[in-house]
């Protein structure tokens, strides 16, 4: 077991990593960077479909470390036979990332006014950004339990915290993150108790040069719209420093603890 205040990728020798969502955006970029980690010696990841996967599958076809598993995670049933599946090559994990996330699709946009809302869209914000995550939690445990240290993250949102909510509008986004957010430190606090040597945290990745923030950058300034191979360098620094202590914690790309 590690110390409280020992780092916890500092345990991790030929570990086992997994990322939710890998087959583009930040999370593709998760894949390649584990894929060069000495700390790892296998990655799993998953994809909803395979006509957007296919720089995952090129992959790993040119990488033995890699597979490649099916999940939509907003269907449990898919969640949980997608982990029967990792299951079935390792009895655990020491590091999982969950990089699924939803802002727009077709007629779904960041809502500006009260009279933009509509109740399925809404409904679409939690299904994924906040139901889906949790399940995952759920179905991670038996992954996780085991007396080496391990990390669950998952991307959030610092859009997400109510206290910093000072511009209003994105209502299924902001409330979906903060859902997110309300889920998982609510089950860091049960693993604490049931999986005790596992880390949940919560990362804002800052806002990243994704088909996600894309319709969303104009009046960025070029220094805070990051390439994805930064945003993932970035969160691996904060990853590198978390211990059993900041179980349950909410941190920005730069280290920082955001709040509620």
């Amino acid at each position: 077991m590690t110390n409280s205040s020992t780092t916890i990728f500092s345990g991790i020798q030929t570990g086992k990593a997994l990322v939710v969502g890998g087959n583009r955006g930040i999370g593709l970029g998760f894949v390649r960077h584990l894929l060069n980690d000495g700390h790892f010696d296998q990655v799993f990841a998953t994809y909803r479909s395979a006509d957007t996967a296919d720089e995952l599958m090129q992959l790993a076809q040119t990488n033995s470390k890699l597979r490649c598993v099916a999940m939509d995670l907003t269907e449990e049933s898919q969640v949980e036979h997608g982990l029967e599946q990792i299951k079935a090559f390792t009895p655990q994990l020491h590091f999982v990332i969950n990089c699924v996330g939803f802002l727009h699709e077709g007629a779904i946009s960041p809502e500006k006014a009260l009279r933009q809302l509509h109740s399925d869209h809404l409904l679409r914000y939690f299904q994924v950004n906040s139901i889906g995550p949790v399940l995952l939690a759920k179905h991670l445990l038996p992954l996780l339990n085991h007396k080496q240290p391990n990390v669950f993250a998952t991307i959030s949102a610092k859009i997400g915290s109510i206290e910093d909510n000072r511009l209003g509008g994105w209502y299924g986004y902001r409330a979906s993150k903060a859902a997110l957010n309300m889920f998982l430190k609510t089950a860091s606090i049960e693993y604490s108790r049931r999986s005790k040597q596992t880390a949940i945290v919560m990362l804002h990745p800052g806002t990243t040069d994704t088909r996600l923030s894309e319709p969303f950058q104009r009046g960025v300034p070029p220094e805070k719209l990051f390439p994805i191979e930064k945003t993932v360098a970035l969160l691996m620094g904060v990853l590198g420093n978390i211990t059993l202590n900041d179980n349950g914690s909410f941190f920005s790309w730069d280290g920082s603890k955001l709040p509620w």
